[in-house]
Order: C-alpha cells, then structure tokens, then sequence
C-alpha cells in the first residue's frame, strides 16, 4: 500500500505536522497509555479512525504497525474559497461536487474529464468518498496533480455557500423529465454527481437549483456515474464555446 506510515508515534508526529490524512487504522481491542494518548490526539485533531482486526493491519504493512497504520493523502488539499480565487477573470467558474462517489476508478475518471474540461475544482465530503490514492491519480490520468480539490465536512453547507457566491447547483439524476441540454450552463455551475448505487441524496437533491437527465434510448437504466460526468461537462463547455 502506497503512502502509508505505521507505529505509534510515527502516526502522532503526522497529525502534530498536520498532515494531510486519508485513513487511521486501530487494531480492535488496542489500548494502553501511548494507545490512548493517539486516540486523544486524533479526538483533539477532529480524525475519525477505523478498528479492524490485526490481519488488515498485518497485510497493510510487514513493519512493526504497534497497532496502528494511517493512510497519508497523495494529494495537497485546498479550501473552497483557494478554488474560488483561482478562477481566472475572463472564465465562468464550474466545479464538480462529489455526492458519495466511492469508488476509486469513477473518482478518477471524473477528475480526469473535470480537468479536461477546464473545471476549475473538485469538492468531496470527509466521509463517504473514494480515497485520492495511486489509484485514483492513474485512473484520472494524472489530472488529479493539476486540478484543485478539496474535502468539506458537510456538502449540504458548501452548496448553500456556492449559491451565496452565485453558482447554480446542477445535479445529475435520470429520474428528472428536464433534460441538460435544456440548462444555462453559461453561469458559474457546480454540477453534483452522486453515488455508484444511490446517486444524490435526498438531502443534497432538495438544495439543487436544477435536476438534469441525460436522455437515453436504449434498455439500460443508467450511465456509469463517470460517462454520465464526462457528459455533463462537456455540454457546459459546448455550451461555453458557443457563447
């Protein structure tokens, strides 16, 4: 496993350096003073932490774990408002929402239409959401290295502060009756794809300013989340070009 650092003290030095952290795994059952004192650590530091059995933690690494074993980010980070600041003066910005994407691959391959695109930013939520691993950069091609993301605890206010900053918020659902290419993707968009198997929640939904389908034609329900992704991007930049 790439980007992991394992042993007590090792992992607390990570989070006293504030490093970027994917994952924490405990070892059930794990305790003692040095133990405690990470977990107390984590607490203070607002890190959720996973307990698994030893053998997780065996197959992680062959070194000396002393129970414990943290995934370090690939990526470097950013906040909203560094993605919003970014955005040159003479381009419309169009940032893509992550709504419980958890695989690594489809994380990937819409980071990786996202950037070709031109998007000028990727939002994931803490929980619920691929991990920006090896993985996840090969499967976007790289695009992962050039474009900004950030991860937010709650997906719900970032969207009502997007709205503050004059984005409409477009979620990507084959269960509306209006279609993309109906939408004004001229304004700053961030276009919200949701989970392989639920697709958005209801919570996230009810904020949308637009629910858009993709129209098909043939028997299959649905488009994998990273097609559909590429889809709606791409028609923001028709529609963009064209203006």
């Amino acid at each position: 496993m790439e980007n992991i650092i394992f042993g007590i003290r090792p992992v607390a030095e990570a989070i006293e350096a504030r490093k970027q952290i994917e994952r924490i795994y405990i070892k059930k059952g794990a305790d003692g003073q040095l133990m405690n004192d990470l977990k107390d650590l984590m607490v203070r530091h607002r890190l959720r932490w996973q307990e698994v059995p030893i053998e997780k933690l065996n197959r992680l690494t062959r070194g000396n774990h002393q129970g414990v074993v943290a995934q370090i980010a690939a990526i470097e980070y950013v906040e909203l408002t560094d993605i919003l600041e970014r955005v040159p003066e003479d381009e419309t910005p169009l940032v893509v929402i992550f709504d419980g994407v958890t695989d690594v691959r489809n994380f990937g391959g819409i980071a990786r239409s996202a950037e070709c695109a031109g998007a000028h930013g990727l939002i994931t939520p803490l929980k619920n959401s691929a991990p920006v691993n090896a993985d996840a950069i090969r499967s976007s091609a790289g695009a992962l290295n050039n474009i900004p993301a950030c991860r937010v605890g709650s997906i719900r206010n970032t969207i009502k502060t997007l709205q503050t900053e004059g984005f409409q918020i477009v979620a990507a659902t084959e269960k509306s009756n209006r279609l993309l290419y109906d939408a004004d993707f001229t304004k700053p968009t961030a276009i919200v794809m949701g989970a392989e198997d639920k697709g958005i929640s209801k919570e996230v939904m009810k904020l949308c300013d637009e629910q858009l389908a993709i129209p098909l034609i043939g028997r299959t329900e649905s488009l994998n989340v990273s097609a559909a992704a590429a889809i709606m991007l791409f028609e923001v930049v028709r529609q963009r070009i064209g203006d």
